[in-house]
């Protein structure tokens, strides 16, 4: 490789976005450490348009095109249907999980596991989650993306001419007398030459990433992944067109691939289909049917269900979703096809080369090399920006989000409310939270320095999560899934992974027989515990299909709860049509614009327009569904008229200062009406609650204990008063005819979801004279910081 020196207009666009991320964290530090809820939710603040594109910074990372690059080198164009097919789960995220997790009124994805189920192993099952997800799953991926990292720095980062050697010599002393060793080198550096300079790389970077994310939280990761997004599109944009124009244009590109390579072989590279004389059409329909579905990421569990939680309405977190899919599937995908086509052509390799080891890593890191060959100053600095943004959008959303685990799950969770017996304050959360960060670091570098080729530390990621990914899609839309269900899908899941791995080894021949086995033995396992162990208890169902509104097989909890019993079923097929509507459309489009750039060779042209025309046909179908412009949403015979009054509660919390009381008012009725227990509701003085997280947390929380009045209460009704007690915003409930008793484990497990929930917004809940003989209730949240406002 030849390298070339950086030039000095290429350092200043790196530094100029240096000092953006770092100016977007301080400008967010004040807010970010109020509370938790700031910190990892941005107050559910955040529109759908800036979380979907945050969705596909994150997944824009610095690794992926390296994989790309690689995989259409190994296996030809059909094998990035190994990350294409994962639209699936973005689009059935977006349609059927988003809104869920939004409702949720939790801060983790761990958490969810004490609002939907029930039972004394909940508690042990969300801390193995926040450790399992949080730690484990969170640095392997971490780890990922830092060996692209190294790769890329390696070639354009040469420390040891720029550093005096007073200062260079004490690392490398350093790097020897541990025996540390992060890769091979890749510009045929000596190991200790390139493992100093990569080490001192991949701290200036962690610690330039760590300045903004651990101190503005998810409102300054997501402002930085907007501008971060930008930056790698534009950037990767010129160098798609600089290397197809190199290897001879569009018109000539796949001539130019037949010339190297031969007309049989540039078939089979071009081919966004598999070889079906090879016999690789099952092996192709086993891993496009399975691993959309069975991976740890298919409800959008993970920094996915983060975004979405922050999102300001149930529109947001929709759009947010589809959005991300059409981005990260389509338009970059788009991009990264066209330089892996045009590096095979700059870059040619023979039979022999392909089937020796390291081939794979061989081919990844040809894209960085690309980029320092070909890229003349500025649009090389732009590059570079856009590609260390990759790196930092997703090593800030995985800071951020690990770091959500263990202030939230562990910290909060066990440590202080089941150990210490008490209830932590915010700013000490938000430390925690902070401090996290570095344990994370800590450990994702342990396991980079184990990492070979980034396709092989996929694979082996993929096999991990792929037992977890039917119980998390089946608990959102059956009732009988219950936490053992869960907990049988990780023991199979942990016990079956090493055994394949043992047996059947990594390659990618068997990846198909692996991940089919992994499927059926974990599902099967979760499916028989289900049918075997106790039934959530139904109060837990109940709490969460009122908060939820979960669509699919929840007919007994909409019957209790007023609703029709066939409506989740029905909404659940609604979803299901948008979700396949819009793959459908996203897949037609994305091969017919694929072979217009790069057709096959001997491809009928009428094919491509006909993808190309079915792809658009199919956009206003699935855009009525988004929109919410199709008959269903417009208030047609499927609607019930409490359903038409949910959803305009839900756009009064979001949208108005004094939507609190309108909701209020509504939930007033509602529980007149379905629950029979007779609540008025009054303001008295009462200032507009500003910050919509907490509207939505404080109407969650006395919709919670009315609900636990009504099942629970043998009483004639509440009365409901909003007003505000100097700095705090107020809502008292004063039961009418007879105290309720909290004492029970229902009412107990309800008392402490509220108060956790409320501890997310510097709020209180005060019960009295006692739990078990409560005649008022009166929930606190702090106005102060939001009667400024806050800028969006």
């Amino acid at each position: 490789m030849r390298g070339r020196a950086v030039a000095m207009i290429d350092v200043l666009i790196v530094l100029a976005f240096v000092a953006y991320a770092i100016g977007s964290g301080l400008r967010s530090r004040r807010i970010a450490g109020q509370n938790l809820q700031e910190y990892f939710l941005a107050g559910k603040t955040i529109r759908g348009w800036k979380a979907g594109c945050s969705m596909a910074a994150t997944q824009f990372a610095a690794d992926t095109p390296l994989l790309v690059t690689g995989l259409v080198a190994t296996a030809g164009i059909f094998a990035l249907w190994r990350l294409w097919i994962y639209g699936l789960a973005f689009l059935l995220m977006a349609f059927v999980f988003a809104v869920g997790w939004r409702r949720g009124g939790v801060l983790t994805d761990a958490e969810l596991t004490e609002v939907r189920y029930s039972g004394r192993a909940v508690a042990p099952l969300r801390l193995l989650k926040a450790i399992y997800y949080g730690t484990v799953i969170n640095c392997v991926v971490l780890a990922m993306v830092m060996v692209a990292a190294i790769r890329i720095a390696e070639v354009f980062l040469p420390w040891h001419q720029w550093l005096p050697g007073a200062l260079y010599a004490p690392v490398v002393a350093l790097v020897q007398g541990i025996g540390l060793q992060l890769g091979d080198s890749v510009t045929g550096l000596a190991p200790e030459i390139a493992t100093t300079n990569n080490l001192i790389s991949i701290l200036l970077i962690l610690a330039f990433t760590a300045a903004y994310s651990t101190t503005g939280g998810l409102r300054s990761v997501v402002n930085t992944d907007v501008v971060q997004f930008g930056l790698a599109m534009i950037g990767t944009a010129i160098y798609a067109w600089i290397v197809v124009d190199a290897a001879g244009g569009f018109g000539g590109l796949t001539d130019r691939v037949v010339d190297v390579y031969g007309a049989a072989e540039a078939g089979r590279m071009l081919s966004f289909g598999p070889d079906m004389a090879a016999g690789l059409l099952l092996p192709f329909l086993v891993i496009i049917g399975l691993q959309w579905l069975f991976q740890m990421n298919s409800d959008g569990t993970g920094y996915l269900a983060q975004r979405s939680m922050a999102c300001r309405t149930d529109q947001d977190a929709t759009t947010a979703g589809v959005l991300f899919a059409w981005a990260q599937i389509f338009l970059r995908s788009l991009f990264w096809l066209a330089i892996a086509v045009g590096l095979l052509v700059l870059y040619p390799f023979t039979p022999e080369e392909a089937g020796t080891e390291g081939f794979a890593a061989s081919r990844e890191i040809l894209f960085v090399t690309g980029i320092d060959e070909y890229l003349p100053p500025g649009v090389r600095g732009l590059m570079l920006t856009g590609l260390l943004a990759a790196l930092a959008s997703t090593v800030d959303t995985h800071l951020n989000w690990g770091a959500s685990y263990w202030s939230n799950d562990v910290y909060d969770g066990l440590v202080c409310r089941r150990w210490l017996r008490r209830a932590p304050r915010d700013r000490e959360l938000v430390i925690v939270a902070r401090l996290s960060n570095v344990l994370i670091l800590v450990i994702a570098l342990a396991v980079m320095a184990n990492l070979g080729s980034i396709q092989t530390a996929w694979f082996i990621s993929l096999l991990f999560g792929a037992g977890m990914g039917s119980v998390l899609v089946l608990r959102w839309l059956w009732n009988r899934i219950n936490l053992w269900s869960e907990l049988a899908a990780m023991a199979a899941s942990l016990v079956t992974a090493p055994l394949l791995l043992i047996f059947m080894g990594t390659t990618a021949e068997n990846e198909w027989i692996r991940l089919g086995i992994m499927a059926g033995v974990t599902t099967a396992a979760a499916i028989g515990v289900t049918f075997i162990t106790p039934r959530t208890n139904q109060d837990t169902l109940l709490a969460f299909y009122e908060r939820v509104r979960p669509f699919g097989f929840w007919g007994r909890e909409a019957a209790m709860a007023g609703d029709d019993p066939r409506e989740p079923r029905r909404l659940l097929g609604r979803q299901v049509w948008a979700v396949a509507a819009t793959a459908l459309s996203l897949f037609l489009l994305l091969i017919g614009f694929g072979r217009l750039m790069v057709p096959p060779p001997g491809a009928a042209e009428a094919a491509t327009w006909i993808f190309i025309a079915g792809g658009l046909l199919l956009i206003p179908v699935w855009w009525r569904y988004l929109t919410g412009t199709d008959g269903y949403a417009r208030g047609g015979t499927a609607r019930t008229h409490r359903a038409v009054e949910i959803m305009e509660v839900e756009r009064a919390l979001a949208e108005r200062p004094e939507g609190l009381l309108d909701a209020l008012r509504a939930l007033g009725r509602d529980m007149t009406a379905v629950h029979g227990l007779p609540v008025t509701v009054a303001a008295s003085g009462a200032a507009p609650v500003r910050e919509e997280g907490q509207r939505i947390l404080l109407f969650q929380a006395v919709r919670d204990l009315l609900l636990f009045q009504a099942r629970h209460a043998a009483t004639q009704g509440a009365h409901v008063v909003l007003d505000r007690d100097r700095v705090y915003h107020r809502v008292t409930i004063q039961v009418l005819g007879g105290p309720v008793d909290f004492s029970g484990e229902a009412g107990a497990a309800t008392l402490e979801h509220v108060r956790e929930g409320l501890d997310r917004v510097e709020g209180q809940l005060r019960v009295a004279p006692a739990p078990q003989a409560a005649n008022r209730l009166t929930l606190r949240a702090h106005g102060e910081a939001w009667a400024r406002g806050v800028a969006q």
